[in-house]
């Protein structure tokens, strides 16, 4: 049987897997955010419930991946009531 050796942390493709691990075992893990790797930038994908919790996925991003390019297209879901009733005329 041969030892293979571990993928070392420098590469971008495990600093990927491993930050969705991270956000999925985390209080945000419900919340089916995707990333994709495209080239040496990592894209950011999904819709969170608040803005907090899009900055909190973001800071954790940033810390994880580190220095390369990060892109999101996170979007806020507006859970807010209407301002005004509906006109269904």
């Amino acid at each position: 049987m041969t030892d293979v050796p571990p993928l070392p942390e420098t590469r971008l493709d495990y600093r990927v897997a491993h930050l969705a691990e991270r956000l999925a075992a985390g209080d945000l893990g419900e919340l089916g955010v995707r990333l994709e790797l495209r080239g040496d930038t990592v894209l950011l994908t999904g819709t969170v419930p608040s803005a907090r919790c899009r900055d909190e996925i973001l800071a954790a991003a940033r810390e994880e991946l580190a220095p390369h390019p990060l892109h999101s297209d996170l979007l806020v879901a507006d859970t807010s009531s209407p301002d005004h009733g509906e006109d269904l005329t």
